[in-house]
């Protein structure tokens, strides 16, 4: 029988490998810390009601993740957040984020070759809570933006749970989602695809910023189909996207 008294327990998660950094941050006060601010940066986003909110006027923030594969439940890890405000359909050319992750794992070769982000570059940078909690800082309440967001949705939720035991409570919105909707009958989705369809030129793919900049652009284009359709908040919006699912 397995002794699961905290220290019993303790032993056990560090047999089976599953030590994770909000265990051993409760012997780290900057890990304390940031793990703070990221539960009260959740508890906040749970509060707010954005559905009257118009479009022209909501406060987003289109986001990247680079990642080292498809799952973080089998040991895939973050690389790097890039992520750009937008005001409406106004990109905030001057608010960006941008930040390596060390994975603490090596980067598999056709990672490497598609970011550009090495062992070495990778090894240099923060922590993944350090890199979530700056995200998080510069993203604070408002709707989240990515282009397939089931990837970017399970990572973060398995990085805020892994360091701060919470869960995404921001809302989001999916520019493959949304394109599906509006172009029901395209072959095909991906990010490459509606940006050549829109004309908007492709720089640096797969830079976790340059891919968010590229995203901002796609929802500016996006922006003008919703108003010939009349959809004029956040909450038209959503309901649109719920019957086509």
């Amino acid at each position: 029988m397995k002794d699961m008294r905290p220290a019993g327990r303790m032993w056990h998660l560090y047999k089976m490998g599953g030590i994770t950094p909000a265990i051993t941050s409760m012997f780290d006060v900057q890990s304390a810390q940031q793990m703070a601010f990221i539960r009260s940066i959740m508890k906040e986003q749970r509060k707010n009601a954005l559905y009257e909110i118009s479009l022209e006027t909501v406060e987003l923030v289109v986001f990247d993740l680079e990642t080292t594969g498809f799952s973080p439940y089998n040991g895939d890890e973050i690389i790097s957040f890039g992520a750009v405000a937008v005001d409406g359909d106004i990109i905030r050319k001057d608010q960006t984020f941008y930040s390596l992750v060390n994975p603490k794992r090596p980067i598999p070769d056709q990672v490497v070759e598609l970011t550009g982000i090495t062992d070495d570059m990778a090894g240099k940078a923060d922590d993944l809570i350090a890199g979530l909690r700056g995200f998080l800082e510069f993203a604070r309440q408002k709707v989240l933006v990515a282009h397939g967001t089931g990837h970017d949705k399970h990572f973060l939720n398995s990085a805020l749970w892994r360091t701060s035991k919470v869960n995404l409570s921001h809302r989001m919105l999916d520019t493959m989602m949304i394109a599906k909707w509006l172009h029901p009958r395209l072959k095909q989705y991906d990010l490459d695809t509606l940006l050549n369809w829109y004309g908007i030129e492709i720089a640096g793919r797969h830079h976790a910023l340059e891919d968010a900049v590229m995203t901002a652009k796609l929802w500016q284009h996006l922006m003008r189909e919703f108003r010939e359709r009349g959809i004029h908040t956040l909450g038209d919006l959503y309901a649109q996207l719920s019957h086509h699912q």
